[in-house]
């Protein structure tokens, strides 16, 4: 069975990722991008659905872990009676190949070490045919099965019962370096790699990254480690930034709601451009729009909310049953239909993301403007259809009020790129629209009896998502609108202090009831305490809230209060840019 998900910690090379589990197991491993089909895939089953371990045969073996300063080189740590060993994983950065790392170094007496290496192409529906290149200094199998196949080098494996395991003991000041690597198998298999260049390249790359950091404030460990985070999960070449780097975990375990997070939603990828500005990182904004235009080029009207890393529209989503699930929650999910819905709020995103680089000196090209005054056309002529909203419920359209106030925000942006940087636009008509989005919302969205905004047109629900209004500039966080709104999600919301989305017993959302308090949910209340004056508030659940990463600094989607354990895809985009947005609330950044 997998492990806890908070036991997990992510190596990634920017273009896919590898969950490493606190035993030493490698459990989910996608290659050569994060979105492609899992070789090792015993997160989502068993051992025997794919995994690389390397740990002490003792049993008794315990373990620490931690990242190398400001990097993605994660370093376990294990003592046992007869000694202590190090672990350093890593991918590669910027050799276009697809590697894993794992050096193993002796620090103390002489510690006896596992191999346990299961192949499963294809979400576990191939075990490859394995080869042995006993030649090879150092020893390599190879392993083939349709498109994929991986060389494996390091100490000697020997086949057992469809894996390969081995043995090997490490003396104090001793280094074994296993490197596994991908190529398409129609190919030869690559060189074997230069382990120390690659791994003081890696070191430079990561170091040199997190030197950009331009804000010192509160958090500032967590904030950088979030940073990181982020990065990882954004594409080197093409710029695209998933949600999470997995799929199907749970956000209630034993239910339903499992989705492939793996994917590049605009709102997203827009949201995390809007914190790599705010510290620092401005050349990503170019990277960004770049993928932007060619992701979305063509008819406004065919824009999706969601698209593959290189701006792959053919998302469908299917339920496969060769991994049983994480724990047993089933169905397990690849692609999302979530792809095919309207969600007005996006382009808002999209377009306070492209604001957020022009404030900070990025100049609009030609083509960059020209898309935005297309997605506004578009606007104007649908802003008033119901759509799926940002939590992207799987029942009939509605009015969502979180909807509207982005579309409000879009044409807001559209409105001060005229004014303000001089781009050409209908300024006035688009004036005219921004305030008739604005009575809309004061007319439907407002709950005058309970001095709230709603979830949606005709509902008294709340809805988390309404804290973005004071984000995006609709209505200032210590006007009385939004101190009632809060009051009105405190109430109905709070689950032992952490914020729900939404009362899923309302049956909005078309699915089973139940889930877990939606970690990026109380990072937002954080940043409107904040910036409503309640600053003791603000502290109070900032603490608790990044108390609840775990040992490496990784959060998911949601948090189990009574399990007191990680829910949902990990690590979660949406979580961690909401932590540095909190961060900076806290330390006084303003919105």
């Amino acid at each position: 069975m997998s492990l806890p998900i908070e036991d997990y910690a992510l190596i990634s090379d920017c273009f896919t990722g590898a969950l490493v589990g606190k035993d030493g197991s490698i459990d989910w491993l996608c290659l050569p991008r994060y979105d492609s089909r899992s070789m090792f895939g015993a997160l989502l089953g068993t051992e025997d659905h794919g995994r690389w371990l390397v740990a002490p045969t003792d049993a008794s073996a315990t373990s620490t872990r931690r990242y190398e300063k400001d990097t993605m080189i994660l370093v376990t740590r294990w003592t046992t009676p007869s000694g202590e060993v190090e672990v350093t994983d890593l991918m590669p950065m910027n050799d276009h190949r697809a590697d894993i790392i794992r050096r193993v170094r002796g620090v103390s007496g002489t510690v006896p070490m596992q191999q346990d290496l299961r192949i499963r192409f294809g979400y576990a529906t191939a075990i490859p045919w394995v080869r042995q290149e006993k030649k090879e200094h150092p020893h390599a199998l190879i392993a083939v099965a349709g498109p994929d196949a991986i060389v494996v080098r390091g100490t000697e494996l020997r086949p057992a019962n469809h894996s390969h395991q081995g043995s090997f003991s490490v003396r104090a000041g001793e280094t074994i370096d296993l490197v596994l690597t991908w190529f398409p198998s129609h190919r030869d298999s690559p060189p074997a790699l230069d382990v120390e260049g690659a791994l003081q390249h890696t070191r430079e790359w990561w170091a040199e990254w997190a030197s950009g950091y331009a804000h010192e404030g509160p958090y500032r460990d967590e904030v950088v480690r979030s940073l990181l985070l982020l990065r990882a999960l954004s594409h080197l070449e093409t710029g695209g930034i998933v949600a999470a780097a997995t799929t199907s975990l749970p956000e209630s375990f034993g239910g339903q709601r499992n989705w492939d997070y793996r994917y590049v939603w605009l709102r997203d990828a827009s949201l995390t451009i809007g914190v790599l500005l705010a510290h620092g990182y401005n050349d990503y904004v170019d990277h960004w729009r770049d993928w932007l235009l060619r992701a979305i080029a063509g008819d406004p009207g065919d824009v999706q909310i969601m698209y593959g890393l290189a701006g792959e529209r053919d998302l469908d989503e299917r339920i496969i049953d060769s991994l049983p699930g994480y724990q047993g929650a089933h169905p397990v999910r690849v692609g999302n239909g979530a792809s095919t819905q309207f969600q007005a709020d996006v382009i808002g995103e999209v377009m306070l993301g492209l604001d957020r680089g022009r404030r900070a000196g990025n100049p609009e090209t030609r083509f960059s403007w020209a898309l935005q005054r297309a997605l506004m056309g578009y606007l104007e002529q649908h802003w008033r259809d119901p759509d799926h909203g940002i939590w992207e419920i799987r029942d009939e359209p509605k009015q969502f009020t979180h909807s509207r106030a982005l579309v409000w925000a879009a044409f807001d942006c559209a409105v001060r790129a005229v004014e303000d940087y001089g781009l050409e636009g209908p300024v006035e008509r688009w004036k005219r629209e921004r305030d008739a989005i604005r009575a809309d919302i004061e007319a439907n969205g407002w709950d005058p009896h309970r001095g709230t905004y709603v979830q949606h047109y005709g509902s008294t629900e709340v809805d988390a998502s309404l804290l973005q209004l004071a984000q995006v500039g609709y209505v200032a966080a210590d006007d009385p609108r939004m101190l009632g709104t809060v009051r009105a999600l405190e109430e109905d919301l709070l689950r032992d202090g952490l914020l729900l989305r939404y009362r899923t017993e309302s049956g909005v959302d078309g699915l089973p009831p139940g889930e877990h308090p939606f970690l990026a949910c109380s990072f937002w209340l954080v940043e409107q305490y904040a910036h409503s004056g309640r600053h003791e508030d603000a502290v109070r659940l900032m603490d608790r809230l990044v108390g609840l990463a775990n040992d490496v600094g990784m959060l998911s989607e949601e948090y189990d209060v009574e399990g007191r354990s990680h829910a949902g895809n990990t690590p979660q985009a949406l979580t961690h840019l909401a932590l540095v947005r909190a961060a900076d609330a806290i330390g006084g950044v303003p919105l």
